[in-house]
C-alpha cells in the first residue's frame, strides 16, 4: 500500500470530456501541482453521495484558501457513470473532478484494491483521502470500517493539514 512520502505510479484514468471519454493522466495533474484526492468505493452508493462527495463540495473554498490546486474525486467506476454521479451531487458545478478508474490500474497500483462480492462490490476502491504536493503522497488517511467518512471527509483532509 503506498504511503507518505511516496511518489504516485504512472496510471491512466478516464474522464468525460466534450467529445466523450478522455484518458488522464495523474502524473499531468499532479506534477508541480497540489492536489487533493479522495476515493470512494462506488459512484451512487449511500455513504459515498450522502456524506464523502458533500464534504468535498462544502470544504473546497478552504482547500482553495490552503493553496489546493484540484480537487480530484476517484472511483472504480465508467466515465459515464462518474460524468452523471458528477452532476446530480452538484460535485461537478463545485469545480471537483471526477476521474474513473475503469480498469482499477491506479487503485491496484497504490494497494487500494478491495472486494465485497456479497454486497456486489468486486474490484473497489478502499475509502481514503489524500494530500499530493508534485505527486509525493504528504497526507494519507484511511477509514477502518465500512460506511465510515470522518478521517476521509474533507473537513478530515483538512484537520490533517493543519
Amino acid at each position: 500500500m503506498i504511503s507518505v512520502g511516496e511518489k504516485l505510479p504512472k496510471a491512466n484514468l478516464v474522464q468525460m470530456g466534450p467529445d466523450g471519454p478522455e484518458s488522464i493522466s495523474i502524473s499531468d495533474k499532479t506534477n508541480g501541482r497540489t492536489v487533493a484526492m479522495f476515493a470512494v468505493p462506488g459512484a451512487y452508493t449511500p455513504t459515498c453521495s450522502s456524506a464523502h462527495v458533500p464534504s468535498f463540495i462544502r470544504t473546497k473554498d478552504q482547500f482553495t484558501a490552503k493553496g489546493v490546486d484540484e480537487i480530484i474525486c476517484i472511483s472504480v467506476n465508467d466515465p459515464f457513470v462518474m460524468a452523471a454521479w458528477g452532476a446530480e451531487t452538484g460535485a461537478t458545478e463545485a469545480g471537483i473532478t471526477m476521474l474513473a478508474d475503469a480498469e482499477c490500474n491506479l487503485t491496484e497500483a497504490i494497494g487500494m484494491r478491495f472486494d465485497a462480492a456479497p454486497a456486489g462490490l468486486v474490484a473497489r476502491s478502499l475509502r481514503y483521502a489524500m494530500l499530493v504536493e508534485d505527486g509525493v503522497v504528504k497526507i494519507l488517511q484511511m477509514e477502518q470500517g465500512p460506511g465510515v467518512c470522518d478521517l476521509t471527509a474533507g473537513e478530515g483532509l483538512l484537520d490533517a493539514m493543519a
